[in-house]
């Protein structure tokens, strides 16, 4: 039946999570060895860690900057650049790629229309000016801010406890999306596990694209198992056939 309605699907969210972004080399915080094993959260993805240890949180990320540097997108997002890019094709279709990812391997694998709502490694926030500016250098070593030249950088990435970006945009996405997609997520963070509700409850057909069942499998209409470099492709060929 999902595969039938297809053709339906005009307006489409697409959630993607840590999963997405394994498959090139991207650590995850949940997955076994994954970074939640080599540090605690309360230390490197808290506002209290960054002011408890302002080093060890800095040098953290300027780590993961670096491996996000030696990664390459894989094939499943480089079948989601190619859906973004023949949906753009068809007046009247909209398509958002909402990411937890704070990677930018979207944008490399051709994705033009991304919204990173945990922020990106490739971005630092000034906590003096507030100022964001495109960032790929370290910031142990306190550089200056480029726009007020304070010391007083920080990675433009939201932690807990802080509000993820451009939650109104993405509410207005769901509540208008005829289909929703979520590719690679734990469904265990806030808000972006309740998505799935928030799109059920507009009328929004669901589809789980996982390697595992998430916590909230039970809420899709349909979840496909497996690596997301295989099942991505897979999910947009379908679309693709069936409305291009």
């Amino acid at each position: 039946m999902f595969q039938a309605i297809m053709a339906d699907f005009a307006r489409i969210v697409i959630l993607t999570g840590a999963g997405i972004s394994a498959e090139s080399g991207i650590d995850t915080f949940r997955a076994a060895g994954g970074l939640w094993e080599q540090h605690r959260v309360e230390d490197v993805a808290t506002p209290e860690g960054f002011a408890r240890d302002p080093d060890l949180v800095l040098g953290f990320y300027d780590m993961r900057r670096a491996a996000l540097a030696r990664a390459q997108p894989n094939p499943a997002h480089e079948a989601l650049a190619r859906l973004e890019r023949e949906f753009s094709k068809v007046p009247g279709r909209d398509l958002l790629l909402v990411t937890q990812n704070v990677d930018d391997l979207h944008e490399r694998g051709g994705s033009a229309r991304v919204l990173h709502m945990h922020g990106e490694l490739k971005s630092a926030l000034c906590t003096a000016c507030e100022t964001r500016s495109p960032w790929r250098e370290a910031m142990l070593h306190r550089p200056p801010c480029p726009a007020c030249a304070e010391p007083g950088l920080r990675p433009d990435v939201v932690w807990f406890g802080e509000m993820p970006y451009q939650m109104g945009r993405i509410y207005q996405a769901l509540e208008a999306c005829d289909l929703f997609v979520s590719i690679g997520t734990s469904g265990a963070v806030y808000p972006a596990a309740g998505f799935v509700q928030e799109a059920r409850a507009a009328g929004a057909r669901t589809l789980e694209l996982n390697l595992e069942p998430s916590e909230g499998s039970r809420l899709f209409h349909e979840t496909r198992l497996g690596p997301a470099s295989v099942l991505v492709p897979e999910w947009v060929d379908e679309v693709l056939q069936t409305r291009i």
